[in-house]
Formats: structure tokens, C-alpha cells, sequence
């Protein structure tokens, strides 16, 4: 009984040190990244960040482009990757708590022995037994290894939705590209049927000795030219195509049907953007919760240089017999108690410790390198709306007094007042504008794009 009683006490004893171990909180891990944090800018308003919807795709207000980011997350592979990855990290940390618990395993087993003469018995012998094994985290250290899997598993997480967002990102991106590339073409084409019929007319003068044969030529040369652009645009917009197909998980056949104008521009973010919205960044949740994993990680090396002790426990019964071995008689138990403590290991566990100190070090840096490029990204994008609304407005007006005077300067060749390569000159001009317009207007959708990565979802507040 006395036994019994020491035994006890010594479980006792174990469950209140693992009780009373040290673990690492999440001021802990607040406290450590603090210092690598940027301060955000004072005019971010402040603002709870759950309040923001993060269903930005939404906002383009595009249909067919909603569906082709759902078919993209659908059937992307390198998502599907990523979202394997976070199942395997996920069975990780069930592996790893799974040590916090104690083990039962069931033993069944048959011997039969013999002499070697024919006279000598055989005798069977069977073994029936239930076996129990526990090690007390006296330190934290299984603790620590356990939520260090889980905050990994967190990180994993964090970079599926990461993936998804960029995903959705560049799915609609190449879908801008996509369009912009056929209206590019359209444009190439128009310019190619007015060179035709700069051609004509042209030609027409020249039969009729009213110009030289240095336009006739001139205007040849231009519809050669147009040809070419033509046949590179329409080269330009296949490969466009593709890539979106690529993305969307299907045969990059450029036989994609889309719409055949851009969508409208979103409205520009208001001035006070809320710092708390970087806060919901799925690549800066993914390093703070590698820099979780890395304190925890730390602790469970630290713990492993500490005496450990685990408990054993057996209970079975063995017979000659299956109908005896249940028998109280041949039933027998055992309790025990070790205690292993580490002499000399040639620096292994103090190697572990300062790897894992190392990894530490690492996961903090990468965290303010993180956070410094989420800043950078927001400014870049907010600052890129403002240059490109503002080329917009120019471009729009350069298109058209452009072609207010390439019309004037058709009616004055005509009458032989200005000459040909004047007019060309101009029909340039027209054509450039209307080119670099579509690619602004282009790239203010993409701003948009990158604005709502930056932040990590829509800065719509409801």
C-alpha cells in the first residue's frame, strides 16, 4: 500500500510541474516583433480591421471576371500545392500534440516450445496485455514542439490564403491584359484601314500628277508598317490569352471569349486608409506566426538539455490456456518511474539551442523585412493611382486635339496645302495617344489590383 502510495505521489507530482511550465504567450511573441514593426504613417486612421470586407474581386463589378477568378481557385494547380501543404502541416501539429497524451497499446502473443525428442511435451504459452506509457512534460518542452506545429500549421494557412489572393490577383490582371491586347488590335486595324485609304488617294493624285512618286512611296511604306503592327498585336493578344487560360487551369488554345471593352475603374481608396488593414495580410500573419513557431521551437530546445521522466504501466495475464488468461491468478501489473537526465552529448543539445536561436533571429527579420515591403507596396500603389489617373486626364486630351487636327490637316492635303508626310505625322500622333491611353487605363485597373493585394482585401468599410 505505502508503494501504491509513492507511485501515486509521483504522478502527482509530474502533472503539477507540466502544469506549472513555462509557455510562451502571445505577448511574448507581440513584444518580440514590436521592435521590427514600422510605424505606420500618421494619417492612417485607426479602425478595427475586422470591419473591412476582404471580397474585393467583387468590386470591378464584373461578372465573367468573378467567374474566371472562381474557375482560376478552382483548378489552379499550384493552389491546389499549396492547399496539400496545409493538410500535411495541419497532420504535423496533430503528430506533434499527439505526445501530450498518454499511449495504450494492446499486446497479444503465442509461444510454442519443444524438446527435440519426440518424448518431450510441447508447451504453449500465451500473452495477453495492455500497455500504458506517459512522458511528463515536467519543462514544456512536448508543450513547446506542439504549438510550434501549430503556429506552422497557422503559417501554412496563412500562405494558402495568400496564394489566393494572388491568384485572384493575377488571374485578373491577365484578364485586363487579355482585353486590352484585342482593343489594341482594333486600334492597329483602324489605323490600317485609313492607311489604305491614304494609299488610295495617293495613288490617285500620283496617276493624275498632282504629287510625286516619294509619297506614293511614303504612304507604301506606312501600310507596310501597319501591317506589321497589326500582325505583332494579334501575335501579343494570343499569348495574353494564353497565359489567362494557363491560370485558369485550362489548354492555352487563345480561343477564351471576353468582353470587348475594359470594365469601369473602381473608386480610388479614401485618404485615411486604416493601418489596422495590414494586420490582416495573410503573408504578414504567415511570419508572425513563424515567429510564434520559432519562440516555441527555442523553448523545446531549451527544454531538451533538462532530466526528462515518463511512466510505464503494464497490465496482462499469460496462460498455456485462452480460457486462463484472464485469470486473476495469472493477471499481474507493473508501474515505473524513469528518470533520464543528460551528462554528455558532445554539444548536440546546445547545438539545438543555438540553431534554434538562430531561427529565431531569422523569423524576426523576416517579419520587419515583410511588414517594410506591406508599407512599401500600399504607398507605392496609392501614389501609382494618383500618377496614373493624372496621365489619363492628359492622354485623354492629347487623343483628342489630335484628331481634331489630323481632320484638318486630311481636308488641307487634299487641297495640296501641307504634304503627305505631314499627315502621317499626325496620324501618328492620333494612333500613339490612342494606344497609350488604353494601356493607362489598363494599368489603373491593375492599380486597383495591386492596392487591394496590398492591404490584404477591399478598404470598403461597412
Amino acid at each position: 500500500m505505502l508503494a501504491l502510495k509513492g507511485r501515486l505521489w509521483i504522478i502527482a507530482v509530474c502533472v503539477l510541474l507540466s502544469a506549472c511550465a513555462p509557455k510562451v504567450s502571445q505577448q511574448d511573441i507581440t513584444g518580440a516583433i514590436k521592435a521590427e514593426t514600422p510605424t505606420s504613417p500618421k494619417q492612417w486612421t485607426e479602425t478595427s480591421a475586422a470591419a473591412v470586407q476582404v471580397g474585393w474581386i467583387e468590386s470591378f463589378a464584373d461578372q465573367a471576371l468573378i467567374k474566371l477568378v472562381q474557375e482560376a481557385q478552382a483548378n489552379n494547380s499550384n493552389l491546389q500545392a499549396a492547399a496539400a501543404n496545409v493538410e500535411r502541416a495541419r497532420l504535423l501539429a496533430v503528430q506533434a500534440g499527439a505526445a501530450l497524451v498518454p499511449s495504450v497499446d494492446l499486446s497479444l502473443g503465442a509461444a510454442k516450445t519443444g524438446g527435440l525428442r519426440s518424448s518431450s511435451p510441447d508447451i504453449t504459452n500465451l500473452n495477453l496485455g495492455i500497455q500504458l506509457g506517459w512522458e511528463a512534460d515536467v519543462w514544456g518542452r512536448i508543450r513547446a514542439g506542439s504549438e510550434g506545429a501549430v503556429a506552422s500549421a497557422q503559417a501554412a494557412e496563412a500562405d494558402y490564403r495568400y496564394a489566393r489572393h494572388s491568384l485572384a490577383a493575377n488571374t485578373a490582371k491577365a484578364y485586363f491584359t487579355s482585353i486590352e491586347a484585342r482593343l489594341q488590335t482594333q486600334v492597329v486595324q483602324k489605323s490600317l484601314t485609313t492607311q489604305e485609304e491614304t494609299l488610295r488617294i495617293v495613288q490617285l493624285r500620283y496617276d493624275n500628277g498632282m504629287t510625286s512618286s516619294q509619297d506614293l512611296a511614303l504612304a507604301r511604306a506606312d501600310l507596310a508598317t501597319a501591317r506589321e503592327q497589326l500582325v505583332k498585336v494579334e501575335s501579343a493578344g494570343r499569348d495574353a490569352v494564353r497565359a489567362l487560360e494557363i491560370l485558369l487551369g485550362r489548354y492555352p488554345s487563345a480561343e477564351l471569349a471576353l468582353r470587348t471593352s475594359l470594365p469601369d475603374t473602381p473608386a480610388h481608396p479614401p485618404v485615411g486608409v486604416p493601418s489596422e488593414l495590414l494586420e490582416r495580410r495573410p503573408d504578414l500573419v504567415a511570419a508572425e506566426r513563424r515567429v510564434a513557431a520559432a519562440l516555441n521551437l527555442l523553448d523545446q530546445a531549451k527544454a531538451a538539455r533538462l532530466p526528462s521522466l515518463s511512466l510505464t504501466s503494464n497490465i496482462g495475464g499469460s496462460s498455456n490456456s485462452l480460457a486462463d488468461i484472464l485469470d486473476p491468478q495469472n493477471v499481474a501489473w507493473q508501474l515505473a518511474a524513469n528518470l533520464l537526465a543528460p551528462i554528455f552529448d558532445g554539444g548536440r543539445r546546445q547545438a539545438q539551442v543555438d540553431i534554434a536561436t538562430a531561427d529565431q533571429k531569422q523569423a524576426l527579420a523576416n517579419y520587419g523585412n515583410v511588414a517594410l515591403n506591406a508599407f512599401s507596396q500600399v504607398e507605392s500603389a496609392l501614389d501609382q493611382g494618383v500618377v496614373l489617373e493624372r496621365r489619363a486626364d492628359q492622354l485623354g486630351i492629347a487623343l483628342q486635339q489630335a484628331g481634331k487636327a489630323y481632320r484638318v490637316a486630311q481636308v488641307r492635303y487634299q487641297e495640296g496645302e501641307i504634304p503627305l508626310l505631314d499627315l502621317l505625322a499626325l496620324q501618328q500622333r492620333v494612333d500613339s495617344a490612342s494606344r497609350s491611353l488604353l494601356a493607362v487605363n489598363r494599368l489603373l485597373l491593375e492599380q486597383r489590383v495591386n492596392l487591394h493585394l496590398a492591404l490584404g482585401g477591399s478598404w470598403d468599410i461597412k
